[in-house]
């Protein structure tokens, strides 16, 4: 894994229709689950009680939110792409997004990215990028689509 350093918008225009790369392996966990649980009011016991998720779900374990593997994603995605030079990043889209797969608990994933487009909006990169959220040992991502920044480099 190695990770790829951008300073403008030439820099990162010159990556279009190319693969940047991935991730590390990262492993979700039943206490990661919970925490996010509670930051997002959201327990359902699919994914907060093991016992019960062990006997009655279909996935014989607990799982991992849909939304607690897409917020991983700017943590993920700073381990492919290094943006310098940069006053400021918006989120901006996020299309076609579907979950795929059920991440388990202690489950491992990674982000896979391609950089689709890029172009400069009167000075601010607007990029779009192919992403899938692999998980270890499955052939299905949990997700796929893309996602929308825009970025601010500094000028000189």
């Amino acid at each position: 894994m190695q990770t790829i350093e951008i300073s403008s918008h030439e820099e990162l225009e010159n990556l279009k229709n190319q693969d940047l790369g991935f991730s590390a392996w990262h492993t979700i966990d039943q206490e990661q689950i919970n925490n996010f649980a509670n930051a997002t009011l959201d327990y359902q016991w699919i994914h907060t009680n093991a016992e019960k998720a062990k006997n009655e779900s279909p996935f014989g374990s607990t799982i991992a939110h849909g939304y607690l593997t897409l917020s991983l994603l700017p943590y993920l995605w700073n381990q492919i792409i290094q943006i310098k030079n940069c006053k400021m990043q918006v989120n901006y889209s996020i299309e076609n997004l579907r979950f795929n797969q059920a991440v388990k608990v202690n489950s491992q994933v990674r982000l896979i990215a391609k950089l689709n487009d890029c172009i400069n909006l009167r000075g601010v990169s607007k990029a779009s990028i192919h992403i899938k959220l692999e998980i270890k040992d499955s052939p299905k991502p949990a997700y796929e689509g893309d996602i929308i920044f825009l970025y601010h480099f500094n000028h000189n």
